[in-house]
């Protein structure tokens, strides 16, 4: 099989980004022998800097580099030159840009300005942060292939939903011809182990101190806990899948802050569960009620059945009836993975 090379810039060398780099050594021979592929890094980028090397950065120096607490651009030398974030995504000949930097929903960069680039210039994108799309769904849209438009960038972000979790795939691709009429969905990690730590007895407090210990819950867990996050989630789903134009103040949204043990209890004596419910249901009108808010779902509810690191979602179609997913999330590398995952899915539409 011919083996097609795609230059990639990547920014963000955080957890997501470094656990991308560090997957991909082991499998780059089964990338050229399955799927005909080779990812080049012509520049990546962190807090410290942008490197950029046309022939192609090494993953493994990267990764190293990283795992020494220093910048990227400290590899700066020889080949290896010191560039500008955007100026790389601008001009930088390249065929993806991988986009993992920090995600900052309130302005959504500097995610959304450099995505903004590389689609002007008809560079495809893969995200794996979720700011942009929450802050300019639309407008990414318009200038993307979820526009119809066959000829346009291809932008891809299943990773921004839930990590590993296909949930965005399966409702826009494998779902296809049906009328969707509600999305059940748990997309919040730290919630989910919270809770479960709540029904094993543990308050509030207790709870979230264990989170945070485990590296779960941020220091700051606002986002999460008070449903924030999972809100974020949902709206990317009603925009990209849904098809329904979404913003924050659409979505209904109450956190955990109030939940207790008692609660949790009361749910599972009938075999059932108290879960952060991020959910989408189909009104007569035709258009999406969307809410997030703690729910108790009974026993034969398939998301009853989440484990402590679990997300899942649940869709409710007419000709396909209910379709269910489930995936373990630990950590950043179901997130890389999905970023890979994206790759594939578009690398033969840039071959061509």
């Amino acid at each position: 099989m011919e083996t097609r090379t795609l230059r990639c810039i990547l920014t963000g060398l955080g957890n997501i980004g470094r656990s991308f780099l560090a997957m991909l050594p082991a499998r780059a021979a089964y990338l050229r022998e399955r799927y005909g592929l080779a990812l080049r890094f012509v520049a990546v980028a962190d807090s410290s800097g942008c490197i950029a090397c046309e022939q192609g950065l090494d993953p493994i120096a990267i990764v190293a580099c990283k795992r020494d607490k220093r910048g990227v651009v400290e590899l700066a030398g020889g080949d290896i030159r010191i560039t500008e974030m955007t100026a790389a995504a601008q001009r930088l000949p390249a065929d993806l840009l991988l986009e993992a930097t920090p995600t900052d929903i309130r302005a959504g960069q500097p995610g959304l300005d450099l995505i903004r680039a590389a689609l002007q210039r008809g560079v495809h994108v893969v995200m794996a942060s979720k700011g942009a799309l929450v802050v300019a769904f639309d407008e990414l849209a318009r200038m993307s292939d979820w526009s119809g438009d066959r000829r346009a960038p291809r932008l891809r972000f299943s990773g921004a939903v839930a990590g590993a979790l296909p949930s965005v795939n399966i409702g826009w691709r494998d779902l296809a011809g049906g009328e969707i009429r509600s999305i059940e969905a748990v997309l919040n990690g730290t919630t989910q182990v919270m809770l479960t730590l709540m029904s094993e007895g543990k308050d509030y407090a207790a709870a979230l101190a264990e989170a945070q210990r485990i590296g779960i819950a941020e220091p700051d867990p606002t986002l999460d806990v008070e449903g924030w996050d999972a809100a974020n989630k949902l709206l990317i789903l009603s925009n990209a899948v849904l098809r329904q134009p979404t913003r924050l103040s659409d979505i209904a949204v109450e956190g955990i802050t109030r939940v207790t043990p008692d609660d949790i209890q009361r749910a599972r004596r009938n075999g059932g569960n108290l879960i952060l419910l991020a959910k989408a249901e189909r009104g007569a009108d035709g258009r999406y009620d969307l809410s997030v808010r703690p729910t108790s779902v009974p026993a034969d509810h398939p998301l009853a059945r989440l484990g402590m690191q679990e997300a899942g979602i649940v869709y409710q179609s007419d000709i396909f009836g209910r379709t269910t997913a489930f995936s373990l999330e630990d950590g950043p590398t179901g997130t890389a993975a999905a970023m890979l995952r994206d790759i594939l899915s578009i690398a033969p539409e840039i071959a061509a």
